[in-house]
């Protein structure tokens, strides 16, 4: 790579990555103490001697506890009903659901549903799932959960059916849209629609419940719900587990929820790296979906602020500079990688034993799931929230609800890129005025020590937010539910 433009060195850097080249981490990148800021600002200028991916050897590897080492600290699952819970009461109020959107969306769902049905004292009928989003998956709830353990499992908190009783069939239902992140005064006052009618229906299933001020039962039944009674079905449970077989085999694995898909892509306006006949296809699919509100987007915005996926070949950069050795098992979750092995390739040369479900599994295997794109999300998820390693290219409902399992299971690590710092830096390598090597990695490993999923209590709304709009901006309760359904003391 060339040498930096100009004489500004350091000087013209982010304020963010200045105070990190001060670092301590960053003066002992081969420099002496008294000198580091100094030679730091001139070593920008010179090329680093390092092995580009695909040439050479890797770098010096980083410690094993770094780089795959939990984050538990002691922390283990504490969802255990207080003393004040009691059994659910005998109820003729029955609630139906349509669970919308994917499969993290339809679970996170499901269980807001069901703590719903606590709150209101109403008998859950098992939810009809989504078929007409984008996935257009034809799955029904037994498809992809094991319905009979979720009943058993949920019969101390929630009567929970099959169907509604041949009575009530064709009985007249009340029809409402729950208002999204309410609390459980909302739910006192939402039990009159039960005077009237004996069956609600509840259109929408995400995001019904707020995600702080819950009473503690009703927040640890959310997490008993989502980990502990809604599990896949038999035919996906063995199909991931073989999974994990096959990947533990080969040693220790990262999984890498890599969202550089179609609809990601055109949804964001993020088209960093694309051709124009790329851009175009995925304006022109963004200006043709009608319930994406957004259409006209500047994607070099989008990218500065963090709000694109990392691509293919940034990812490979990302990790190698967090010291994963270029022999690392990389297990690719994701769906089809817009653009296919024309950008895959570039993650490839810096990790050659990157493997897919499709990879590991046979045609046959497979052929059960073909055209349910929700059963086959299903078997990433799994192989995600047990890697050894976590790593989303991109915040969405799967990245938050596998980050928020893997901390109910105990923090296991989960490396979270920031990817608004690491703009950034790319941009700084695409000039020329920094380059891959010990002061870049540096940078990355310092820009992420607190990205790696160690126990800490979940974010509320962002400053400056009011009203109820400020709801939205809070971090979800399933992708970090501490304090309420994990502890760092004691015994579960």
């Amino acid at each position: 790579m060339a040498n930096p433009r100009g004489g500004g060195g350091a000087r013209h850097l982010p304020l963010r990555l200045r105070r990190l080249l001060r670092s301590p981490i960053s003066r002992c990148a081969g420099v002496l103490a008294a000198f580091a800021a100094l030679l730091l600002v001139l070593s920008l200028r010179q090329v680093d001697r390092v092995a580009l991916p695909g040439h050479g050897h890797d770098p010096s590897p980083a410690p094993s506890e770094q780089l795959w080492g939990s984050n538990g600290d002691g922390s283990h699952a504490c969802v255990t009903p207080t003393s004040r819970y009691m059994a659910p009461k005998e109820s003729e109020r029955y609630m139906t659901v349509r669970s919308n959107g994917g499969l993290n969306q339809m679970r996170t769902g499901i269980c807001d549903m069901v703590a719903v049905a606590r709150l209101v004292n109403a008998t859950l009928v098992i939810p009809q799932l989504d078929k007409r989003s984008f996935w257009q998956d034809t799955s029904t709830f037994k498809d992809i959960f094991n319905e009979p353990h979720f009943i058993k499992a949920l019969e101390g908190d929630v009567h929970t059916v099959s169907d509604l009783p041949q009575s009530l069939q064709s009985v007249p239902r009340a029809r409402k849209h729950f208002t999204s992140w309410s609390g459980a005064s909302y739910y006192d006052e939402v039990k009159q629609l039960w005077k009237d009618h004996k069956v609600v229906h509840i259109p929408k299933s995400d995001s019904r419940l707020a995600n702080n001020g819950l009473p503690m039962d009703i927040q640890r039944l959310r997490c008993r719900c989502l980990y502990q009674a809604l599990h896949f079905s038999d035919p996906i449970e063995n199909l991931g587990k073989k999974l994990l077989e096959r990947l533990r085999s080969r040693g220790k694995f990262i999984a890498l929820h890599l969202r550089y898909e179609k609809d990601m892509l055109a949804f964001t306006g993020c088209t960093y790296g694309l051709s124009e006949s790329e851009a175009d296809e995925l304006r022109i699919m963004r200006e043709r979906t009608s319930h994406w509100k957004l259409k006209d987007i500047n994607s070099t915005e989008q990218r500065s602020e963090g709000n694109c996926p990392l691509t293919p070949e940034e990812v490979g950069i990302f990790l190698r500079a967090m010291g994963y050795p270029k022999s690392t098992w990389i297990y690719l979750a994701a769906g089809e990688i817009y653009g296919g092995d024309k950008y895959v390739s570039k993650l490839r040369s810096y990790f050659p034993n990157l493997v897919s479900k499709e990879v590991l599994a046979t045609k046959e295997e497979l052929d059960k799931f073909n055209n349910h794109a929700s059963q086959v999300a299903a078997l990433d998820y799994i192989v995600s929230v047990e890697s050894d390693v976590f790593v989303p290219s991109h915040s969405g409902n799967m990245a938050r609800a596998v980050e928020g399992h893997r901390r109910f299971l105990g923090h296991r690590k989960t490396v979270t890129p920031d990817r608004r710092g690491l703009v950034e830096l790319f941009d700084l390598l695409q000039k020329g005025e920094l380059m891959e090597g010990p002061k870049f990695s540096s940078l990355v490993t310092e820009m992420h020590k607190n990205r790696q999923g160690s126990p800490r209590k979940r974010n509320g709304s962002l400053p400056g937010s009011k009203g109820r709009a400020r709801l939205r901006t809070e971090e979800s309760f399933y992708e970090n539910p501490f304090p309420e359904c994990i502890c760092l003391t004691g015994k579960h």
